[in-house]
């Protein structure tokens, strides 16, 4: 845009974050703008109200004032897109922190705008389509390699043609690197791409999600599953974990790309999160973990507009590897910290709040975030299929589940992981609430018994009948006292006790237990089953119930979480035959009696 035909207003009213603007000839909501030429603030147009543009400013006002020059850049807020996204850390609205360290030091100075991807870096293009050959949008056309990761590299959407030059080489995201004919024109082609962040990314359509995500916490591959391209909430009041589990997610989690949005939570988590994740290795190739990750810092003292941008930008960074047929894992922590921006927001607008301040459209951009996630079958060839899985945490005040951001969450996520205090403060890690908590997603019994162990859907019904007779019964034993109760409830409390402690629990501090594959995770449960079943049947039989907690075994069982690694899952085994001689010991001395 030339310097003779700017768009240019005048600030007529500053509140906080919020300004509006006269005097714009062309306008429109989405539009991003610089106020102020000195201060070079960033602002994005949300709403027009009689000609007037109404601005949110992504950057502190202080400073500002009335009848400053306001530009209208007339493009909308944009992800750019491109190798050099993986191993880098943002703030809302993606610009590159440590790139930004280096140059002002700890702070951001306001006005500072600098590219999001490294224009100068060479990348080493591999063209996978040869001249002559016709494409069209979505079509994968060659790729770089990023880190481990091949980094497709697609046609832009709209565009269909001839390649009429391509090659292999150097090249840095800039730079030309195919060209693409269309009647009779030539449209010359580059690395980097863009897109607005609160349109989603078209694709061919939407699948059925059918595989689970293994995140490698017990309690949820096995009770309370996700599926890839799923939705998940975990709701928890200070200090019942939510951050924990999204740390957990995000190091073991099977996904190909990780995004972690921090939009709002506190500087010291998000601080603690850089510092380790640097220093982790990806268990699956034994590379920086950082390799495969994205993070947008975007900390409870920085601006509440950027921090409602976070979100969308995050999810955008996610749409562009899913279209390259990726498995993504969206982590946001946390969407109650989002929605309070919202509500800021909204107050300086002087809209009508609803329920606890927030405005009345919470409920449609919870459902604009939360529908980008699914499994998809993406346009353009090679058909393939990538997903999005987005799992965001949920801060309710004193842990009151009632409250307007968890009860809207509910209606457009179809995985509920109930984060208790109790829990919580009695160390049981991760404190998920058995009782609370809930998936539908129920049709990845087949995935679980075709690759991975028989007899899945089995053990959860199994766990949460027990589980579920155990909350029943507690508060009766606690009347009379347990041993009171018959053998066969005696048994149904002592069994829970154990799954409890040897199986929901798992200790992140430990090298065995931090992460348990698939294969340890049944294993495991199988054990506390056959205990629970067999010694039923000989309680059944009049053996007396104190005889069960005697076995020794148990003890190596409530401990085979700790003590046996993922490598060695024949040491589970051989638990399984000290269990069955010690039952049949029991068996054969009480033959009299059965």
């Amino acid at each position: 845009m030339s310097e003779n035909h700017k768009i240019i207003g005048n600030v007529s009213s500053i509140n906080g974050s919020v300004i509006k603007v006269k005097g714009f000839s062309h306008q429109s909501v989405g539009d991003m703008v610089n106020v102020s030429e000195e201060l070079n603030i960033i602002g994005e147009i949300i709403k027009i109200i009689d000609n007037i543009a109404v601005i949110q400013c992504y950057e502190e006002t202080l400073g500002l004032k009335l009848n400053a020059i306001v530009t209208n850049l007339q493009y909308p807020l944009s992800m750019e897109l491109g190798p050099g996204l993986l191993n880098s850390i943002y703030d809302g609205i993606q610009r590159p922190l440590d790139y930004i360290a280096d140059i002002t030091g700890d702070f951001i100075s306001r006005g500072m705008k600098v590219n999001a991807l490294d224009r100068e870096k060479k990348w080493h293009f591999v063209p996978t389509v040869k001249i002559g050959e016709t494409v069209q949008e979505g079509d994968i056309v060659g790729y770089v390699q990023e880190y481990s990761l091949y980094h497709e590299i697609m046609v832009p959407q709209g565009l269909t043609g001839t390649i009429t030059e391509i090659s292999e080489g150097d090249f840095n995201i800039i730079e030309k690197i195919y060209s693409i004919k269309n009647e009779n024109k030539n449209y010359d082609q580059i690395i980097l791409s863009k897109w607005p962040i609160r349109i989603p990314r078209p694709y061919h359509k939407r699948l059925m999600p059918d595989r689970p995500l293994i995140t490698g916490t017990r309690v949820f591959d096995l009770l309370f599953p996700v599926a890839r391209g799923g939705v998940v909430a975990v709701p928890g009041g200070f200090g019942t974990g939510k951050t924990v589990v999204q740390h957990s997610l995000a190091k073991f989690a099977d996904a190909d790309v990780i995004v972690y949005i921090g939009c709002g939570e506190r500087g010291n988590e998000m601080a603690d999160l850089l510092n380790s994740f640097p220093k982790l290795v990806d268990p699956e190739n034994n590379r920086p973990l950082m390799e495969r990750t994205i993070m947008i810092a975007n900390t409870s003292n920085m601006p509440v507009s950027a921090r409602e941008a976070s979100i969308f930008a995050g999810i955008t960074m996610a749409e562009y590897f899913r279209d390259m047929g990726k498995n993504v894992l969206l982590l946001a922590d946390s969407t109650s910290r989002w929605a309070e921006a919202l509500r800021e927001l909204s107050g300086r607008l002087e809209e009508m709040p609803t329920e606890g301040g927030y405005p009345a459209y919470l409920a449609t951009r919870l459902a604009n975030f939360y529908e980008r996630a699914g499994l998809i079958e993406i346009i353009g060839n090679p058909r393939r299929v990538g997903s999005i899985t987005i799992i965001g945490a949920v801060s309710p005040g004193g842990g009151d589940f009632s409250e307007p951001v968890t009860t809207n969450t509910k209606r457009f996520v179809k995985a509920f992981w109930a984060l208790d205090p109790n829990l919580a403060y009695a160390r049981h890690y991760p404190s998920v609430n058995w009782i609370n908590s809930y998936s539908l997603y129920d049709n990845l019994a087949e995935f679980w018994e075709e690759n991975i162990h028989k007899g899945w859907e089995e053990y959860r019904k199994a766990i949460n009948f027990i589980l579920s007779r155990e909350g029943e019964l507690s508060s009766i034993a606690k009347l009379i006292g347990p041993e009171n109760l018959p053998p066969d409830q005696q048994l149904i409390i002592y069994t829970a006790e154990l799954i409890k402690e040897g199986f929901l629990i798992q200790n992140g501090f430990n090298d065995n237990d931090r992460y348990s594959s698939p294969e340890k995770t049944m294993k495991l449960i199988s054990l506390f089953l056959k205990f629970y079943n067999e010694s039923l049947g000989l309680i059944r039989k009049n053996v007396p119930f104190f005889r069960f907690k005697e076995l020794e075994v148990i003890n190596s069982i409530r401990r085979a979480r700790l003590d046996i690694s993922n490598e060695n899952l024949d040491e589970l085994d051989l638990l399984d035959l000290m269990l069955s001689r010690d039952l049949l010991q029991i068996h054969r001395q009480y033959a009299e009696l059965l």
